[in-house]
């Protein structure tokens, strides 16, 4: 049979033209998709300015279907899981993103980094912490080892978290040598509590190197030191801190005078109460104060008078209460109900407040058991702020 050249030269344009047709359709189908990609990547911005998010998450969702490889939209819709509680379906998006091939150092750092937030928002704090440390070397390093900081004190995994807090101040991220003196405090407590009053010794003073000024570590050795007996160790200790940290004074004022007339060494934990009282006048160190001069015979209601002294330099209904208990009123018979009203009134006074998150208690924490900042409660009472 003989090939017909005809078909040939006839077929090519015919080819041609179904082939120009073919990527017409195509492009003509790639334009709609485009479209309507956009369109609904737009749709959930708006609904998200409006905070709808519901209606923001279908439309992400909507958008990222129609296009698996945009990684924005994958990290949007990651955040909006996050922020909405909804912390499994978050690290799925995330997880899928960390397992894509074609995903950029840059991108996959920030999804690893978004990874580790699901796991803590989660209180997964095991995989958190794993997902953290392969941020090593990375751009979020120092928000990496914040969040293990973070994770290690919640823990109570006190050596972590002073390993960390030595990398963040190596790197130049603040001085954490506060709160790293905090963390030997508590592990000396830790050993004190289980009779190894030695080992619990060497901490305090390697938390003393470590923040000379940290008011807690003489606190916590002078305590030690008194009830081993050693009341005139004990007073050196607080005389020492009064030096190094005088802010402090109204926290170690009454374990002053205590250890003290203990030690038969009164006159001495007066002068030093007397100068600090001087320079700042707080009713912790004023309580101090009249407790030593109360108690020298005949000076009771001098030391008394030192309440009303305190009014001519500072308006203080707590002073008050503590001058009015001892006097006595033109109708005595009322005066255990009158003290009473008055003793109601001043107990919120006589309270600590955190300055970090305003939560009150009764004792001075060394952490905030609201917001856990550490050193945020002042060493005054409510009055005196």
């Amino acid at each position: 049979m003989d090939f017909d050249l005809g078909w040939i030269l006839l077929g090519l344009p015919i080819a041609f033209v179904l082939g120009w047709l073919a990527s017409r359709l195509d492009l003509r189908q790639m334009r709609i998709e485009n479209r309507r990609a956009p369109k609904a990547y737009f749709k959930g911005l708006n609904y998200l300015l409006n905070e709808q998010q519901d209606q923001a998450i279908d439309a992400f969702i909507e958008a990222v279907q129609k296009d698996p490889d945009t990684t924005e939209l994958h990290f949007a819709l990651g955040n909006l899981f996050r922020r909405r509680g909804e912390y499994q379906r978050a690290v799925r998006v995330h997880e899928h993103l960390l397992s894509r091939g074609d995903l950029t150092a840059s991108d996959r750092q920030r999804a690893q980094h978004d990874l580790a937030l699901d796991f803590l928002k989660a209180g997964l704090l095991d995989r958190a912490e794993d997902a953290l440390r392969k941020l090593e070397g990375s751009r979020y390093e120092a928000q990496s080892r914040l969040a293990l900081l973070a994770i290690y004190e919640r823990s109570r995994d006190w050596p972590e978290a002073a390993e960390i807090a030595q990398k963040l101040q190596d790197n130049g991220e603040g001085s954490f040598s506060g709160r790293m003196a905090h963390y030997l405090c508590e592990q000396a407590a830790a050993r004190n509590a289980a009779g190894d009053t030695e080992a619990a010794r060497q901490l305090l003073a390697h938390a003393i190197a470590t923040a000379p000024q940290a008011p807690r570590p003489r606190i916590d050795l002078a305590l030690m030191q008194v009830k081993a007996g050693q009341h005139g160790v004990a007073l050196q200790t607080l005389l020492d801190l009064g030096q190094a940290a005088p802010q402090a004074m109204p926290l170690i004022a009454k374990a002053m005078a205590q250890a003290g007339t203990a030690a038969g060494r009164a006159s001495q934990a007066l002068a030093a109460l007397q100068a600090s009282y001087t320079e700042f006048a707080s009713l912790d160190v004023l309580e101090a104060i009249v407790m030593l001069e109360a108690a020298e015979p005949g000076q009771a209601d001098a030391a008394r008078q030192r309440y009303l002294q305190h009014l001519e330099r500072q308006q203080s209904l707590v002073a008050t209460a503590r001058w009015l208990s001892g006097e006595k009123l033109e109708h005595e018979q009322f005066h255990p109900q009158v003290q009473r009203a008055i003793e109601h009134a001043t107990r919120p006074l006589t309270r600590y407040r955190c300055a970090a998150c305003g939560f009150e208690a009764k004792q001075h924490f060394w952490q905030c058991p609201g917001c856990q900042a550490w050193d945020s409660y002042p060493p005054r009472r409510v009055e005196e702020l």
